[in-house]
């Protein structure tokens, strides 16, 4: 059990039988009352973000989520096959378990895994991806002294904004967080 006191960034709770985890904490200690605890909390399975209070002494039990590196396989229909790398076993997740988190993510890549009391609500990829670009307009000479973008088609099918400079069969990276290029490869 862990106490509202307790709180650090990024622990993971369960309160009326939802996993939360915590983004912001603030201990508050009024002029004239009692102290509270003051949170921004997450939930996990959702995504739904809300802020409420507590008092200093109040248990909430701890949230054990696992994170395991697998390996994405293929994707047959509506369902994404991922590997065990250590196991060798294979599950097979719907799209609706996996959202858009793998628009960046080739087959034979490792992705983290989430799941809590052994359900995967969640699927990490990479950071950091390289892609060759599949389509894109040629750029114009001239054109780049104003940083300006075109859109790009990368060889998942994803689009991402790219420099004019960039061109079809080139590699790129990405970063997965937010879509965005990085760099040329």
């Amino acid at each position: 059990m862990i106490s509202a006191s307790d709180f650090r960034n990024g622990m993971t709770i369960e309160i009326d039988g939802n996993v939360c985890q915590i983004i912001e904490f603030q201990h508050v200690k009024p002029g004239k009352g009692a102290a509270f605890v003051r949170t921004k909390l997450k939930d996990i399975i959702n995504g739904g973000v809300k802020e409420t209070t507590f008092r200093p002494t109040e248990k909430f039990p701890a949230a054990r989520i696992d994170k395991k590196d697998m390996q994405y396989l293929y994707q047959d229909g509506d369902i994404y096959n991922f590997m065990d790398s250590e196991t060798y076993e294979q599950i097979g997740l719907t799209a609706d378990q996996i959202g858009d988190s793998l628009k960046f993510v080739k087959e034979n890549e490792i992705c983290k895994v989430n799941s809590y009391n052994g359900n995967v609500f969640a699927v990490e990829p990479p950071m950091f991806v390289e892609l060759a670009i599949s389509e894109t307009e040629p750029g114009f000479k001239g054109d780049t002294a104003t940083g300006a973008t075109k859109p790009a088609t990368v060889e998942t099918g994803a689009t991402v904004a790219v420099p004019l400079f960039v061109n079809e069969g080139d590699v790129i990276k990405i970063d997965t967080r937010t879509g965005e290029y990085l760099s040329r490869v």
